[in-house]
């Protein structure tokens, strides 16, 4: 049966059930099941090699699980360590490209939150880990989807620079979005629900590490 495409007069959700995803012969997690909806963030935590990268591609709809469904209503964008944005034009084109094609509205103010407006004449190439992922998420808010799904959205990012990526992801969820966040580091984030990875990891996998 072909899916049917997200209806934007609902608000938005995002569910999975009894997902599995692998990774070439091995199984990384699986039986994974959560419902969010408008207003839910969701923080992923687990040690290097859980597939928190994985469920985060799957979930954007990139790659096919091994077993289990994904369900969604609404638009979703996803944050991950390869910002969509041209390395050799000026961030500022770069991010404009963008903005046109989504239609978005003046985004300087989104830039002057994340800290780019001295940056917009720098080639993306040229830009450290920190700004590149500054970068997405002003590509990502200027899309005004309802879900984000934020791999490790503040790897990188200095101590002023966490605090101001936080706060616009609780931002965003207490205007009525959803955020699903993969990250190694804590989030202050108001009503955060958390999900171990490590917990849907199957006790062979769990073993052959050790």
């Amino acid at each position: 049966m072909q899916a049917q495409p997200p209806n934007p007069s609902l608000a938005p959700s995002l569910a999975a059930s009894n997902l599995a995803c692998r990774r070439g012969d091995r199984l990384l997690f699986r039986k994974l099941s959560f419902t969010l909806g408008e207003g839910d963030a969701l923080h992923i935590t687990g040690a290097n090699g859980t597939g928190k990268t994985t469920l985060m591609r799957a979930l954007a709809g990139f790659t096919t699980p091994f077993a289990g469904e994904v369900s969604r209503e609404g638009e979703l964008g996803l944050l991950d360590e390869r910002p969509a944005l041209d390395p050799d034009l000026p961030l500022g084109k770069a991010l404009g490209f963008w903005n046109a094609v989504d239609g978005g509205g003046d985004p300087s103010q989104v830039y002057g939150k994340l800290g780019l407006s001295n940056l917009l004449e720098v080639p993306v190439r040229y830009l450290s880990t920190g700004q590149r992922k500054r970068a997405g998420l002003a590509a990502l808010m200027g899309r005004s989807v309802p879900i984000w799904l934020l791999d490790e959205p503040l790897s990188g990012l200095d101590t002023a620079a966490i605090e101001t990526v936080t706060r616009l992801i609780e931002g965003h969820v207490k205007g009525g979005g959803l955020a699903l966040i993969a990250s190694h580091q804590r989030l202050e984030i108001e009503g955060l629900q958390t999900l171990e990875l490590g917990d849907y990891v199957p006790a062979r996998a769990v073993e052959e590490e050790e």
